[in-house]
């Protein structure tokens, strides 16, 4: 086995409800999450477990559903560009360091068109990191994203009840994965 393969065994093994194969039946996905990062043509989502001291911050949209920032690459956006704008419009947020890259979900959908019509299709890839934080401002909530009403920083524990409540158990997992990685780069 190589390293990387090793690697992605044994995360699996850690958090098997993230490697798990998913169905996204909100977007007719069928999901793969990995450790091995996809081509970045692939990449059309980005989301960010922010930490903000030992907390992670998390936005509250208007039906009272809690997420992370992140969201949709715009046409020729660059992966840092999208991460930094949709911190600020969602979190009103910003990074203090450079982003840490834990892996991936490739994805399938059988929609018979793409989200945006510059995205790769059938295939795609949600890309998901963390960082070090600053919630310095208001959500700028544009008219075409999600109306965040509440950011709030709270302790994983939290953010993992908060993030699986009436939702996939995997993000207790992405979550985890994203804390034992920042204690292994301290």
């Amino acid at each position: 086995m190589t390293d990387t393969s090793d690697r992605t065994a044994e995360q699996a093994a850690r958090y098997p409800r993230l490697y798990a194969p998913q169905r996204w039946a909100w977007g007719g996905i069928d999901a793969q999450f990995a450790a091995e990062l996809p081509p970045d043509g692939l990449i059309t989502n980005i989301h960010l477990v922010g930490f903000s001291g030992d907390q992670v911050v998390l936005c509250r949209d208007a039906r009272g559903h809690w997420f992370l920032p992140g969201g949709t690459r715009e046409a020729a956006e660059s992966i840092e560009s999208c991460l930094v704008r949709e911190l600020r419009e969602e979190a009103g947020a910003r990074m203090l360091g450079e982003p840490v890259w834990i892996g991936a979900h490739r994805c399938v959908t059988d929609h018979p068109e793409p989200y945006r019509p510059w995205q790769p299709h059938p295939e795609k890839a949600w890309l998901w990191g963390w960082a070090e934080v600053t919630v310095d401002s208001e959500p700028l909530n544009p008219e075409d994203g999600e109306q965040v009403v509440e950011v709030r920083a709270v302790p994983p524990a939290e953010a993992q009840r908060l993030l699986t409540h009436h939702r996939d158990p995997w993000w207790h997992d992405l979550i985890a994965l994203a804390v034992d990685s920042r204690a292994t780069a301290g």
